[in-house]
């Protein structure tokens, strides 16, 4: 194409021309979506076909007999499967950094697969659970057979891993500890734990905002919030989160999320409190010593300035397996908050790639 007075400006159809706005993939990431039938029916209505994608590292094509391990990723509270794609001013996606990874000589191959266990209330905790649906089920007995079926895996927990962050670091924890037969290893960025010190800060400003701005109603907060954009007041996500938590770790059994305290008072409900303890990796650690000796590898890590205390909550975990005798237990601490730190997931995804090749 021209301009009008044929100055020869051209425009042309055609893939964007490489960076910052791609990159040029020397793996390849399959795109699917998968039916779940433990999905359909869930309590929120929401969607049970859900996209999967898995990263076939450039190896994959280049030996075509070979299997190789494979790493499940979940993404922390809110998150989506397209949001790996998300680009931060002038940084690389992180499906870009899993590429230039697994694109090193010195890195040993790995499947990627991306799960989405998003709902409309945030998220899931990756639990079983009356109030969002059955999310541990769904990665455990449908995303890991559906994988291995499709795919040249290594099909052991020896070679199987889960890693995420925030919540998906929660979820990687929780899942190694109730699935050891599926997990052998793991990494948690910033992942939910020590609970009385990353939830219970967030209840009192619940209460603050519920009295000042919803007269004490959660039903008026939702009306309220389902009428303009999401998380647009400075306020919502604490009401968002805690609700959203409750609706994982204390719904009643039709449903209804139980809070762990009086929205109107802020006073505590200890029956409700100890069932959300109950799901700390901490206390679930001392609960499944067994399942946690059998782990080969975990890597946790944590901001020392993390905005809910996560740096403290790593540290935690560490220390409780390794008092259980857990020998392969990496802890970093590094300079930096909870958001923004998709840089950090290569070093943990090589601390696996190696002990799953080992």
């Amino acid at each position: 194409m021209t301009d009008a007075d044929g100055a020869g400006i051209m425009l042309e159809v055609a893939p964007p021309p490489g960076g910052p706005w791609s990159r040029p993939m020397r793996g390849e990431l399959i795109e699917m979506v998968l039916h779940s039938r433990l999905l359909r029916g869930n309590h929120l209505s929401d969607p049970a076909d859900r996209p999967l994608w898995v990263y076939l590292p450039p190896a994959y094509r280049a030996e075509p007999k070979r299997r190789l391990p494979t790493i499940y990723l979940l993404q922390g509270f809110s998150g989506q499967i397209d949001q790996w794609r998300t680009r931060r001013p002038l940084r690389p996606t992180a499906v870009e950094l899993f590429d230039e990874l697994f694109s090193q000589p010195g890195v040993p191959p790995c499947l990627l697969v991306f799960v989405d266990c998003w709902t409309s209330l945030g998220g899931s905790q990756f639990l079983d659970s009356p109030g969002t649906g059955r999310y541990h089920s769904y990665l455990c007995d449908e995303v890991v057979a559906a994988v291995d079926a499709s795919f040249r895996t290594l099909a052991h927990h020896d070679h199987r891993a889960v890693a995420g962050k925030s919540s998906g670091g929660y979820g990687a924890m929780v899942s190694a500890l109730l699935r050891p037969d599926l997990f052998g290893s793991l990494a948690s960025h910033a992942g939910d734990a020590l609970f009385e010190f990353c939830y219970l800060p967030e209840f009192p400003e619940v209460v603050r905002q519920l009295r000042d701005h919803y007269q004490g109603s959660y039903a008026n907060f939702w009306t309220d919030f389902r009428s303009r954009p999401a998380l647009s007041q400075s306020h919502d996500f604490p009401l968002v989160d805690a609700w959203g938590m409750a609706a994982c770790y204390s719904a009643a059994a039709d449903g209804t999320p139980e809070l762990p305290f009086d929205e109107g008072t802020g006073v505590m409900r200890p029956e409700v409190w100890q069932r959300w303890l109950e799901w700390d990796p901490v206390r679930l650690i001392a609960a499944r010593p067994d399942a946690a000796r059998s782990l080969r590898g975990v890597y946790l890590e944590g901001g020392r300035h993390d905005e809910y205390h996560l740096d403290v909550g790593a540290g935690a975990v560490a220390a409780a397996l390794l008092e259980l005798g857990v020998a392969e237990v990496r802890l970093e601490l590094f300079e930096g908050g909870h958001r923004d730190i998709e840089y950090r997931y290569p070093i943990a995804l090589r601390y696996l790639a190696e002990i799953l090749s080992s």
